[in-house]
C-alpha cells in the first residue's frame, strides 16, 4: 500500500504523475477538505506539497502531528508557521533560486507597460477607438528615472541587473547594507521613497514587513512617483495605496501581488493609471516545471 501525501495546492500535471506512481495523493484544497483530514488519522502525513500563497494554516498544521516535511513550490514562508515548525523539527523544502529570473522579468514588464500606457493603448485600439483619432496621451521614458528596490536580495539583484541597461539611477532599502554593492543604500523606506521616481518592492513577505510600505513611504514617493509591487500584497498598504491612486497622491501603480488575494480592491479596476495581474511572476512554463521538478526531488529524497 502507497503511503499518502498530503497536496493543499497542484503541480503541473506530469509531476503530480510522478508523485502518484510513489504516493497515494490526498488532494485538500479547500477548508472542508482540510477540516476533514483532521478527523481521521492525520498522524499518517509524514510530508505535504503546498505553494507560497497557500501556504499550511496554522490549525492545519498543529493537527498533522505525523507531518516531517513541507515541500513548498515556491519561496514564500509568510502563510507557515515557522515557529511552530522549527519547534517540532519539520522541514522545509522551497524553490529558491528557480524563479528569480521570471519574477524579475515580470517587475520590468510591469513597469513598462505602466510607464508606456501599454494595457491603456491596447483596450484603445480593440475598443475601435483609433479610427475616431490616435492615442491622446503620452507614455513616460525609463531612461534617466531614479529606481528604489525595496529588498535587494536574489529577486530584487535581479531587477536592477535588468534595468541598469535602460540608464537608470538604483539605490535600495534592506535591513543592512550589502557588502560591496555599487547602489546607494538608505537606511529606511521613507527616505528611499523620497529619493525614487520608481519604487519597486521585492521583499519578502511576513510580519516583520507587512505595511513597511505605508502612508508615509507613499507620502514620500509622492504625486509623480509610482510602486510595483512584485513581493507579498502585505508589504504595502493597500488601503492607503488606493485612496492615493483616486486622489492624485500616487502617480501610479504596477500590481502583481495584493493584500487579500484573490480579492482585489473594486477601485482599482476603473483606473487607468494602474496595471493589474494575478499573481503571476513565477507562472512561465519553463519555471514552473524546474518548480515542481524540485518539489518532486524534495518529497522523494525527503520522505
Amino acid at each position: 500500500m502507497k503511503p499518502e501525501l498530503l497536496m493543499l495546492a497542484p503541480l503541473l500535471a506530469d509531476y503530480e504523475a510522478q508523485l502518484g506512481e510513489r504516493f497515494e495523493l490526498l488532494r485538500a484544497y479547500d477548508e472542508g477538505a482540510r477540516q476533514a483530514l483532521l478527523d481521521e488519522r492525520p498522524e499518517r502525513f509524514a510530508a505535504l506539497v503546498t505553494n507560497g500563497g497557500e501556504g499550511v494554516p496554522g490549525w492545519l498544521l498543529a493537527g498533522l502531528t505525523g507531518l516531517r516535511l513541507i515541500a513548498v513550490n515556491g519561496v514564500g514562508l509568510d502563510r507557515i508557521d515557522l515557529e511552530q515548525t522549527t519547534a517540532r523539527g519539520i522541514r522545509i523544502a522551497t524553490t529558491d533560486d528557480i524563479l528569480t529570473d521570471a519574477v524579475a522579468d515580470q517587475a520590468v514588464a510591469l513597469l513598462l507597460a505602466l510607464l508606456r500606457q501599454v494595457c491603456l493603448a491596447d483596450r484603445f485600439v480593440r475598443q475601435g477607438q483609433w479610427r475616431q483619432g490616435g492615442f491622446p496621451l503620452l507614455g513616460t521614458s525609463l531612461r534617466g528615472q531614479r529606481v528604489g528596490i525595496i529588498g535587494l536580495g536574489r529577486i530584487g539583484q535581479a531587477i536592477a541587473e535588468r534595468l541598469q541597461p535602460f540608464g537608470v539611477t538604483l539605490a535600495y532599502h534592506n535591513r543592512r547594507p550589502l557588502e560591496g554593492c555599487a547602489h546607494a543604500y538608505h537606511a529606511s523606506a521613507q527616505r528611499l521613497a523620497a529619493d525614487s521616481d520608481i519604487l519597486l518592492v521585492a521583499a519578502a513577505g511576513g510580519a516583520a514587513s507587512r505595511h513597511l510600505v505605508n502612508a508615509e513611504v507613499l507620502a514620500a514617493l509622492g504625486a509623480q512617483g509610482v510602486l510595483v509591487n512584485v513581493a507579498r500584497g502585505s508589504v504595502v498598504d493597500e488601503d492607503e495605496l488606493v485612496a492615493r491612486l483616486l486622489d492624485g497622491r500616487l502617480g501610479g501603480a504596477a500590481l502583481d501581488v495584493f493584500e487579500h488575494e484573490p480579492q482585489v480592491p473594486e477601485a482599482l479596476l476603473g483606473l487607468d493609471n494602474v496595471v493589474l495581474q494575478p499573481h503571476l511572476g513565477s507562472a512561465t512554463l519553463q519555471t514552473r516545471r524546474a518548480m515542481a521538478e524540485c518539489v518532486v526531488r524534495a518529497v522523494l529524497q525527503g520522505y
